[in-house]
């Protein structure tokens, strides 16, 4: 068959090799069609060919790019067509060819030229020429050369493809996964199976054409998609084309799924005896459903000290362990003669869903030394704190009872709390709930059982008493709801029972019975009105509570276990007990008197304003105390009031405060307004809190960028009773589209009232993680900052 003209008239060529084409051209298997538009060729990397400038990108695309991006990649869209030809045996189904000039050769070689496309199941490739043997199934192409799959596009001079196999190898090719929007190149290409890409003398990075900041290179690169894994030999990263770390092998993470190896290393300082610290994670993948990670890091006057977690999932849950280890602490034995520098610390916790209604958990911490947290503590989810729980036990629940029990204990870490006021260890507590239906009625009861023990060898009096204590509330309540308003008036007993040790105030067992009646009610009004052409709903809820307890006045006999004096706020206004615990019931006969009111976006159902007042009227002195406190004479509470504004999407407004009438004071007060762009690029919080002759605090803090790359991190708490600062956090960001970089100095006030600072500094490559912790320190400091590091490089 001669050639055919090289005009655009010309009908390109079409040959499927499959089942039923073995003799393609003697039975007429080669097809003649139009040719549709060229799929393009070009000497541009692959990376070139979908890069659009902000402007030009669809509108879904352009709408999830940072701001700090100038540009982006097209979506990768594998064009469609209709074969209906059943696939061959091997299940690659038939190849498809076709180009403006076709010639046949011998008897079973077709070559390609001019617009060559070639197409099987989800290979695609265009070129200048092509020759296909059939006989081999083998088909070699010239470049330049395109071949666009679902999410990735390649580029190359020269290709060689294996009908049978499906396996293809690109010389001088360049590639783009448009996924992680990943980019490379390599001296050669090969995709030797469905799931497994080699490449040889490789280079890939995340940004953007024109640009190379970053680059991993490689020698030998090998991508196995089917077990998400990629390894690599001889590696260096690059930074501008400059050589500035190198490995002789890597293996890492090419999807989602976990996998062992190195991660990024943390570094920092601090002047809190600790210095500069350089840790580097190794993360162990030991199976589906258990892993670890050991952290060996070194800390300048301390020396090696190392962090190990594990973690385990089961059928029934999740269990975390975290261990930290310094054998030889030099600065802390400087710092404490006679101490030994061998220290470490233990974090235990698990959660599990028993079935039919039943859970269990634990929590168990422990450190070697009260300074341990403060000093070494990098990974262990332990805050700083006075005390570290150790609790343990079950939980039962249905639509009508709860039930649970536990044993729980303490170890106290700070030199500031004295022997009596440690707390009481629980061994055990039980406790049981129950709400019963009985017609009109309601039966409630709420009860408790607890054995306190506490070392109180050193200690005298009440302090000295250990024991049980069993405790239960009957209920009889008659509730009454309607569309316009509600009330429940409900009688119940308070009852509880001692049985001490060491105890000789008087009979060691003995009890107390506390008869209590309460009515709460309110009513519900509202309309519909609009602002600003917006429909709102506006409710007024007034509400009524009463309460009588008669609770015996002296209860100073009585040990303080588990008691405290509850703080009083708007909430507290419907609470008939000032006490927390179970160690005192306050006497108490009183009205509270309440106003709220809500104004709901009738378009989006939001709650856009909230305002609530009240007072609470006494008829009674209050004589129960706790330790001298929670007795008064005074006829009427603080006004307490809140308010919580919502006028726009991403700013809050919060302020709760109580005022008393007599004096015409501010006894207690607590603002807040946060806000943050719909993007979560600005961020701003101001807060200040009161309390009349004991403590005010105020604090700024937020992220504002000064370009679309750079942006200043800050945040900045002052104390008024002690006229020093107490903390504050200063820092730099800068983010462009493939990388980003965190440097932050941060002080905050130790428990001897030391002002510690440390330096962070944290680096992030896009697609490849990060180094540093600046990150999770300006999370706990500045509200919406982990949503914005969630959104860094254009997660929504």
């Amino acid at each position: 068959m001669p050639a055919s003209s090289g005009k655009l008239r010309t009908l390109p060529h079409r040959l499927r090799h499959g089942a039923g084409c073995a003799a393609a051209v003697v039975a007429g298997c080669l097809a003649l069609a139009v040719s549709p538009a060229a799929w393009g060729q070009s000497s541009r990397s692959a990376a070139e060919i979908d890069w659009r400038s902000r402007d030009q990108l669809p509108d879904e695309v352009r709408d999830s790019l940072p701001d700090f991006c100038e540009g982006g990649y097209l979506p990768s869209v594998v064009p469609v067509e209709v074969d209906a030809e059943a696939t061959a045996g091997n299940g690659r189904g038939p190849l498809q060819a076709s180009g403006l000039n076709a010639r046949y050769e011998i008897d079973n070689e077709l070559y390609l030229r001019g617009d060559v496309r070639l197409q099987q199941a989800g290979f695609r490739v265009t070129g200048s020429e092509a020759r296909y043997s059939q006989s081999s199934g083998s088909v070699a192409i010239e470049g330049p050369l395109t071949s666009r799959g679902e999410g990735f596009l390649l580029t190359g001079e020269r290709a060689d493809y294996d009908v049978n196999s499906g396996r293809v190898d690109i010389n001088t090719a360049t590639f783009l996964l448009h996924g992680p929007e990943m980019r490379g190149s390599a001296g050669q290409l090969s995709r030797t199976a469905e799931d497994q890409v080699q490449i040889r003398q490789g280079s890939l990075t995340t940004c953007a054409p024109d640009s190379n900041d970053w680059a991993i290179v490689a020698s030998d690169i090998h991508l196995d998609q089917g077990e998400g894994v990629g390894t690599a030999k001889h590696v260096r990263l690059e930074l501008s084309d400059i050589p500035v770390f190198y490995w002789p092998y890597a293996s890492f993470p090419i999807d989602d799924r976990r996998k062992s190896g190195f991660l990024y290393p943390s570094f920092g300082t601090s002047n809190a005896g600790s210095g500069a610290f350089l840790s580097v994670p190794y993360y162990l993948n030991l199976a589906p459903h258990y892993d670890a990670t050991l952290t060996p890091q070194y800390i300048h006057g301390r020396g090696l000290f190392t962090e190990v977690e594990g973690r385990y999932l089961s059928s029934l849950g999740e269990s975390v362990l975290q261990v930290g280890y310094a054998g030889n602490d030099t600065e802390f034995e400087r710092e404490f003669p006679g101490e030994d520098g061998e220290r470490w610390g233990l974090d235990f916790s698990t959660q599990a869903a028993l079935g039919g209604g039943w859970s269990g958990y634990g929590d168990y911490s422990v450190v070697s030394d009260d300074e341990y947290l403060s000093d070494l503590n990098r990974t262990l989810e332990i805050n700083r704190a006075t005390h570290l729980q150790r609790r343990g036990g079950v939980r039962y629940r249905d639509s009508s009872q709860y039930f649970e029990t536990y044993l729980s204990g303490y170890q106290t870490i700070s030199d500031f709390i004295a022997d009596e006021n440690v707390p009481y260890s629980q061994l055990p507590e039980v406790i049981y709930g129950a709400v019963v239906d009985a017609g009109p009625a309601e039966l409630s009861l709420e009860s408790q059982y607890t054995y306190f023990y506490r070392d109180n060898a050193d200690l005298t009096g009440l302090d000295r008493a250990n024991g049980q204590r069993a405790r239960a509330i009957p209920e009889v309540a008659l509730p009454m709801r309607a569309l316009w308003g509600y009330a429940r008036p409900s009688v119940s007993v308070d009852y509880t029972r001692y049985e001490l040790e060491d105890y000789n105030q008087r009979d060691p067992g003995f009890d107390r019975t506390v008869p209590v009646a309460e009515w709460d009610s309110g009513l519900y009004f509202d309309r519909q009105s609009s602002v600003f052409d917006i429909p709102y709903n506006q409710t007024l809820e007034p509400r009524l509570y009463y309460a009588w307890a008669d609770a015996d006045a002296d209860q100073t006999f009585i040990p303080d276990f588990d008691t405290t004096i509850r703080s009083f706020s708007f909430d507290q206004l419907f609470q008939r007990n000032r006490f927390s615990g179970g160690d005192r019931v306050g006497d108490t006969n009183q009205l509270t008197v309440a106003l709220t009111s809500r104004f709901n976006d009738l378009l989006t159902g939001a709650e856009r304003a909230r305002f609530s007042i009240g007072q609470v009227h006494y008829y009674d002195d209050r004589e129960v105390t706790l330790a001298g406190q929670g007795g008064s004479d005074a006829s009427d509470s603080p006004l307490a009031g809140e308010m919580i504004l919502r006028p726009v999407d991403g700013l809050e407004i919060r302020t709760s405060g109580l005022w008393e009438p007599d004096t015409h004071k501010t006894e207690e007060g607590r603002s807040q307004l946060i806000f943050h762009s719909p993007e979560y690029r600005y961020l701003a919080s101001v807060g200040h809190t009161y309390r009349r002759n004991e403590f005010e605090q105020s604090d700024i803090g937020g992220v504002f960028p000064v370009s679309d790359r750079v942006s200043l991190i800050g945040r900045w708490v002052y104390d008024s009773q002690l006229d020093r600062t107490v903390g504050s956090l200063a820092g730099l960001e800068y983010n462009n589209c493939c990388w980003s970089v965190q440097l932050v100095h941060q002080n905050y006030l130790t428990d001897d009232q030391e002002l510690e600072s440390r330096m962070l500094f944290q680096i992030q490559l896009k697609g490849l993680g990060g180094s540093g912790g600046s990150s999770d320190e300006i999370s706990e400091a500045i509200y919406g900052f982990d949503e914005r590091e969630r959104r860094r490089f254009g997660g929504r």
